[in-house]
């Protein structure tokens, strides 16, 4: 049998308790007694009735002993050269399997890094131990092993004159921690990119390709960042409520065809999460009553709306085939990465949206530019045709050739246009007023005053109105009169004085060609010294929108255009 080991608090001989052959560890506190206990094994405990600290406290260092043992967070006693005089229970489990002994516990004074396999100092204090001995102040870092585990090191100085130069650390894992803030990091960056669209890139690619670009730029960062492998996202359109599909990754293309409206009934929880604008964990399929299915393995859903500023653009939902297979913190980084999305895609639509708009300002200055000498070119060829008509019937062909030529460009300069800014381009909110009603109606303005002409040109063709334009009354005929059979004006605008006729003169030489004149009078003042109007009412002008007294607002001039096209087909319909 072995010798048994005594721990003697104070100054003590193996005679004073009658073991002569005891092994005697002395020690000189009940501190240091604790300390060696909770590291060594003894058969007994012997203290120097002077050394004898009261029963409370010496319960309270064994508490104390036992807290330390037992706490979740690592905990350990350095030397000034940081080896290891203690350390409890967790700080064990965490060491290398190099730093143990054969019976698992921490091989005695081995230095702190060599008991965590030497691992990588992260900052931010790159000597956190050499810190809090050099200036007696608590120091911290980070700490990254081997297998990739993360610990945050908390260093301080045991204030104690009968231990100097030591160290107490803690020690904490946060590895956790870490990669979820490495994965927010990377998530915001792939957010960024996704909106990060170089000068050179936007001027060479075309809105589709660049919504494309988008597209793969999600699908790859939900799967390869997120590692969502269903994925179906879906654009709100505000006018019908429609939810329409943008992008799907491994769904059904029956599901992904269907449709589904942003109401909370009836549309799964893609049609609840658009119409409330609020996410959606669905735990099991089976027993949610939302869940409409898209895949047949799924078991559970995240479904998160596409917001900005406090708008619901869409939604982004993602399924598995596990139940219960997403927590709260894939609902935080999938709402996340959605505010990204909805970011890039309002960017993206701000960038079509300028384009349309650079490209439509683009059109209506060149329009601007070429109408009047365009109009010009109409009224000295119709003057020309006139006194070739029954003379030459060849020049007259080439005339009406150089007419048709002429409106050719015109036309063709609108066509671009609308090309160039397709509807689908202009933001919601940005269209004005449609009146489709006015599309491709052939309008004839006379007016002595190049500002009228102008006007007339910008105010009726953005709505697209074909508008020509006369200075005087005899313009205006020729103008019909060459129009007759191949381009008839569907509305003829006049001033009430011209240079040569007046507005009921004109009327009435035009009812001589015309069945119907739709004819509109335009007058800058209350008095008529002529009785125009009052004999044009006479002769068949529309009695209440028959007349617009200058200045008119565009409104009032839609309106009066609207009703004198609907009049003249109603009496077409009649004949």
């Amino acid at each position: 049998m072995s010798a048994p080991r005594i721990l003697c608090i104070g100054d003590c001989s193996a005679a004073e308790f009658g073991a002569a052959e005891a092994q005697i560890v002395k020690v000189q506190t009940a501190n240091e007694a604790i300390h060696r206990i909770a590291s060594e094994s003894f058969d007994g405990i012997w203290i120097d009735r002077e050394r004898l600290p009261s029963g409370s406290e010496f319960l309270r260092l064994q508490q104390s002993s036992s807290m330390l043992r037992d706490i979740p967070e690592g905990v350990a006693l350095l030397d000034q050269t940081f080896r290891v005089l203690w350390g409890n229970a967790r700080l064990t489990e965490w060491a290398s399997p190099s730093a143990l002994t054969p019976e698992g516990k921490i091989q005695p004074n081995i230095n702190f890094y060599s008991l965590l396999d030497q691992p990588e100092i992260m900052g931010p204090d790159f000597c956190p131990f050499h810190t809090a001995l050099a200036t007696d102040q608590e120091s911290s870092s980070t700490l990254l092993t081997s297998d990739n585990r993360y610990f945050h090191v908390h260093a301080g100085p045991l204030r104690d004159p009968n231990w100097p130069n030591q160290l107490i650390v803690t020690v904490s894992e946060i590895t956790d921690e870490i990669l979820q803030q490495q994965k927010l990091a990377a998530i915001h960056q792939a957010g960024r990119e996704l909106a990060d669209l170089r000068p050179d890139e936007i001027f060479m690619m075309e809105v589709d390709e660049r919504i494309e670009l988008l597209k793969e730029n999600i699908r790859a960062h939900l799967s390869d960042l997120l590692n969502f492998e269903v994925i179906e996202i879906r654009l709100l359109e505000l006018a019908t409520g429609n939810l329409i599909p943008l992008l799907s990754v491994g769904i059904d293309q029956e599901a992904a065809d269907r449709q589904i409206i942003a109401h909370p009934r009836g549309n799964g929880v893609t049609g609840f999460v658009a119409s409330r604008g609020v996410s959606y964990i669905c735990t099991d399929v089976d027993t949610d009553p939302l869940f409409v299915p898209g895949v047949a393995e799924t078991k559970s859903s995240l479904t998160v709306p596409l917001m900005l500023h406090d708008q619901v653009l869409g939604t982004i939902n993602v399924e598995s085939p596990e139940r219960s297979a997403f927590s709260e913190d894939d609902l935080q980084f999938l709402e996340i990465f959605a505010r990204h999305v909805a970011f890039a895609l309002n960017t993206l639509e701000l960038l079509v949206a300028q384009k349309a708009n650079t490209a439509q300002q683009s059109c209506n200055a060149i329009h601007s530019a070429v109408a009047l000498p365009v109009d010009e070119i109409l009224n000295d060829a119709v003057n020309v045709m006139e006194l070739y008509i029954g003379h030459s019937s060849e020049m007259v062909d080439r005339i009406r050739r150089i007419l048709q030529n002429a409106r050719d460009i015109k036309n063709t300069i609108q066509k671009i246009g609308q090309k160039m800014t397709p509807l689908e381009a202009v933001p919601v909110g940005a269209q004005g007023p449609q009146h489709p009603t006015l599309r491709g109606k052939r309008i004839l303005v006379v007016d002595g005053d190049e500002t009228v002409r102008n006007d007339a040109h910008n105010l009726l063709e953005r709505y697209g109105c074909i508008v020509e334009t006369a200075h005087e009354g005899q313009e205006a005929v020729a103008m019909v009169r060459g129009s007759i059979g191949n381009a008839d004006y569907d509305v003829i605008i006049s001033d009430i004085r011209l240079a040569d006729f007046s507005g009921y003169q004109v009327m009435c030489r035009l009812g001589d060609i015309m069945e119907n004149v739709p004819m509109v009078l335009m007058t800058g003042f209350g008095y008529d010294p002529g009785h125009s109007i009052v004999k044009a009412r006479q002769a068949g002008l529309h009695p209440t929108k028959g007349v617009l007294y200058k200045p008119f607002r565009l409104d009032q001039l839609i309106d009066v255009v609207e009703t004198i096209i609907a009049t003249s087909d109603r009496a077409i319909a009649d004949a």
